[in-house]
C-alpha cells in the first residue's frame, strides 16, 4: 500500500483541485482530507457520511463555585487572561493547568476537551476520510494523524493500494503530521514570489524527513519568467517537474458545479492532469520496484 500527499507550502495553490481529479482517476484507494483546520475536499466530492466520531484533546479548567472561596489568585497568576469573574474563557484557555496547582482550596480542574470531529464517507470514488476541527481548537497535527490512521485501517480492510491524501497548507505541525511515513509527496505551487519563497520552505521539509518530491505548477502561463525560475530550482535540486497546468477558468465552473474538472471538461487542463497523474503512478510503481 502507498500513499501520496498532495502538500503545498501555501494557500489556494489548487492543491484541494488536484486532489479532487486523481480521486476521478486513480483506481484502488481511499482519500484522506488531512487539511483539518479548513477541510474542503468534501464540498468537491459529496460524500455521504458513514460514521462520525468525535475527537477529544487537550484540556480545559473548570471552576468548581460551590468550592471557590473567591480568593482571585487564578485570575491574578494566569497569563492568558483566561479567568474573568471566577469563569473560565474556553477560548482563552490555554489548558497549562498552572490554576489548578495554585488553587488554595483545590476548587479548580482540568477536564479533557472535546476539539472537533472526524468522519468516515463514501464518495463514488471510494472511501472518505476527513474531519473538522472545533472554533479555535488546536492540535490539528494529532487530529491529522487520527484521520491517517483511519485511512489506512480502512485501505487495509478493504484491500486497496493506495491513500491519496489532501495535505494542509505550510510547514507546521499539521505538515508534518501528514507527510511522516508517506511514499511520495506532489508539491503544487503558482508563478508567484510566494508561491516560490513557499515552494523552497516545503521542499526543505520534504528533504528533512526523507519523503521523495515531485512538484506541479499550477496556472503555469501567468508568468512564464517565475515558471523558468521554478524548473530551473528543482531541476537544481533533482526535482522532478511532474505537471504544468495551465490557468483556466474552467476549473471554477467545475468547481462551482462540485465536479472534478477532468469529469467536467476534456480541455488542456484536464490532458495535462492526466498526464501528471501517470507521471506519478510510474513513481510510485518504481518505487515498490525498489
Amino acid at each position: 500500500m502507498k500513499e501520496i500527499v498532495i502538500l503545498s507550502g501555501k494557500g489556494g495553490t489548487g492543491k484541494t483541485t488536484i486532489v479532487g481529479s486523481f480521486a476521478a482517476l486513480a483506481q484502488s484507494k481511499v482519500l484522506a482530507d488531512c487539511d483539518v483546520d479548513a477541510a474542503d475536499l468534501h464540498l468537491l466530492l459529496s460524500p455521504s457520511e458513514r460514521q462520525k466520531s468525535e475527537f477529544w484533546s487537550g484540556q480545559v479548567a473548570y471552576i468548581d463555585r460551590d468550592r471557590c472561596t473567591e480568593c482571585g489568585l487564578c485570575q491574578e497568576l494566569c497569563r492568558f487572561d483566561a479567568i474573568k469573574d471566577f469563569m473560565v474563557d474556553p477560548v482563552s484557555c490555554e489548558g497549562c493547568g498552572f490554576c489548578s496547582h495554585v488553587c488554595p482550596v483545590e476548587a479548580i480542574t482540568m477536564k479533557e476537551n472535546m476539539s472537533g470531529y472526524w468522519f468516515i464517507s463514501d464518495t463514488k470514488y471510494g472511501p472518505l476520510v476527513h474531519a473538522r476541527l472545533g472554533i479555535a481548537q488546536e492540535n490539528s497535527g494529532k487530529l491529522v494523524a487520527a484521520v491517517r490512521q483511519q485511512a489506512k485501517q480502512i485501505a487495509e480492510s478493504e484491500g486497496e493500494d493506495l491513500i491519496i491524501s489532501d495535505g494542509p497548507p505550510g510547514i507546521g505541525c499539521p505538515v508534518i503530521s501528514s507527510l511522516s511515513g508517506a511514499s511520495l509527496a506532489l508539491l503544487v505551487t503558482e508563478p508567484t514570489l510566494s508561491g516560490m519563497h513557499d515552494l523552497e520552505r516545503v521542499l526543505g521539509v520534504c528533504r528533512h524527513f526523507g519523503v521523495p518530491v515531485l512538484v506541479c505548477i499550477n496556472k503555469c502561463d501567468l508568468n512564464e519568467g517565475n515558471t523558468q525560475q521554478i524548473e530551473s530550482q528543482c531541476l537544481s535540486q533533482g526535482v522532478e517537474i511532474a505537471g504544468r497546468v495551465p490557468f483556466d477558468n474552467i476549473v471554477s465552473q467545475s468547481i462551482v458545479q462540485g465536479i472534478p474538472v477532468v469529469e467536467y471538461s476534456n480541455g488542456t487542463v484536464t490532458q495535462e492532469i492526466e498526464r501528471m497523474w501517470h507521471t506519478i503512478s510510474a513513481r510510485l510503481r518504481n518505487s515498490s520496484k525498489e
